[in-house]
């Protein structure tokens, strides 16, 4: 907007210019020209009393150089009665033919000469001969001003047409610094900043537009409110069938089995908990992880499956994990990376028959950990409706949001999530973690690099294979 107004102005500006300017020079020049033909008129003016009275050449010629210089100025008398032949005075430079079209016309003339113009002024004689005066003007006296006039006019136009520009840039300014501040806010808003707001400044539309944005701002900020206090109700009321879980658990006495349901309900609490706190937290996290923070890819792998090893035993299932021998410090907290990974192998568990194998690879790159959970069931046959969040498979207990659970870590960290076939012949889900691009204000840009970008296959099993048939 602002380089716009500036180059509006700069063309008006130097049309008006141009408008007023050149005819203003060219009435420069003539009226130059006019002043030195009227000085010629003068000068011949002086010398008809003279011509009137007498036509001896001694007297002419001191008349003639007291009137102006014999190289500027000639007189031409034609021949009578008295004289033999015509008189001339001073230095002819007009032709015989001008002069002698001047006397026949009886009136007076300009006639354009080698270095100027001259004026032929006809001038009547005692005797009722025409005699003619001829005046010289040289170019450089017609011109005389004129291109210090230019001069003058084309300094007003450049500065006007600066001046304009100045104004212009200055009135630019006025209107884009709101308007920049209204998109500086928006990406602010858009990156979690709730506290963004804009001033009310500029034009009234930029006004108006500030006053909107800083609404729909609060607004923003209630409706987030609202959901986490919405959330934390909604978790609150499973305390009570939680503690009824604990209850039973821990009635069930000793054994494998009792241990692990009392240590699933115990999780379970813990992540009951975790949600109440995060959601009654009035201040969202929007920046990045600092040095040292985020977990151990392999430890969490191991402890998830070691958590899911029981029931793949209890299905008849083939499970392995590869790639967690040596530890792998990504970007991502402990919890969301194993809730991540819960999600994963329940869908597995759910959506496959009894029996089915599975597996989970961790691979470590320079600028991103991919983890790979596959399994030898059906697949999925569209992976695209699979990844809508809240859709779900239509099966009872399916919310359709484990996978956007997924999706949330990896995009958090400037990755991605795919879903293709796995080696096994099911399904395989890819997570790609970045480890540097965890801003939110880049994910849009890696997002895109992480999906060209060419992804490994499944690596063979490094750690242990184990079958629980």
């Amino acid at each position: 907007m602002r380089w716009a107004l500036v180059k509006v102005s700069l063309a008006v500006t130097a049309m008006v210019v141009f408008a007023f300017a050149v005819p203003l020079g060219l009435v420069v020049r003539e009226m130059a020209r006019d002043r030195a033909l009227s000085n010629a008129e003068r000068e011949a003016a002086a010398v008809a009393p003279a011509l009137s009275i007498t036509t001896d050449r001694d007297q002419l010629e001191r008349v003639v150089a007291s009137v102006g210089s014999d190289a500027g100025m000639a007189v031409h008398i034609p021949a009578s009665g008295e004289r033999n032949g015509a008189t001339d005075i001073g230095r002819q430079r007009a032709t015989d033919e001008d002069v002698a079209a001047v006397r026949r016309m009886g009136r007076a003339s300009t006639t354009e000469v080698t270095g100027g113009s001259t004026l032929l002024q006809p001038v009547a004689l005692s005797s009722g001969e025409i005699a003619v005066v001829e005046v010289y003007v040289p170019e450089s006296e017609v011109t005389n001003g004129v291109g210090t006039a230019w001069a003058v006019l084309a300094a007003v136009g450049a500065a006007l047409i600066v001046g304009s520009v100045a104004v212009a840039d200055r009135l630019g300014v006025r209107m884009v610094q709101p308007a920049r501040r209204l998109v500086e806010g928006a990406h602010e808003l858009g990156e979690g900043k709730l506290g963004a707001r804009v001033p009310v400044e500029g034009p009234n539309e930029l006004r108006l537009a500030a006053v909107a944005f800083n609404s729909m701002a609060d607004q923003v900020v209630q409706l987030l409110a609202n959901e986490r206090e919405l959330a934390a109700d909604l978790s609150h009321r499973l305390r009570t069938p939680l503690t009824v879980l604990r209850l039973n658990a821990a009635s069930l006495g000793d054994g494998p089995a009792a241990d692990q349901t009392r240590a699933a309900v115990e999780q379970l609490e813990r992540e009951v908990d975790t949600i109440i706190r995060t959601a009654r937290d009035a201040k969202p996290q929007t920046a990045a992880a600092g040095p040292g923070a985020g977990c151990d890819a392999a430890e969490v792998v191991r402890e998830r499956m070691k958590f899911w090893s029981a029931l793949a035993e209890d299905e008849g299932r083939t499970w392995r994990v590869a790639g967690t021998d040596r530890p792998v410090r990504i970007p991502v907290a402990r919890a969301d990376l194993a809730a991540s990974l819960d999600a994963l192998l329940g869908n597995v568990f759910r959506h496959t028959p009894e029996g089915t194998a599975f597996a989970v690879d961790l691979h470590n790159g320079e600028d991103a950990v991919i983890v790979l959970v596959s399994d030898a069931g059906p697949g999925i046959a569209d992976a695209e409706a699979a990844m809508a969040r809240g859709r779900g498979s239509g099966n009872h207990g399916s919310t359709g949001l484990g996978l956007d659970i997924v999706r949330r870590l990896a995009e958090s960290t400037g990755g991605d999530v795919r879903i293709g076939s796995s080696v096994l012949g099911g399904t395989e889900v890819r997570i790609w973690i970045q480890l540097n691009g965890r801003a939110a204000t880049q994910r849009r840009g890696h997002r895109g690099a992480v999906r060209r970008r060419r992804q490994p296959r499944s690596a063979p099993a490094t750690d242990r294979t184990r079958s629980l048939r």
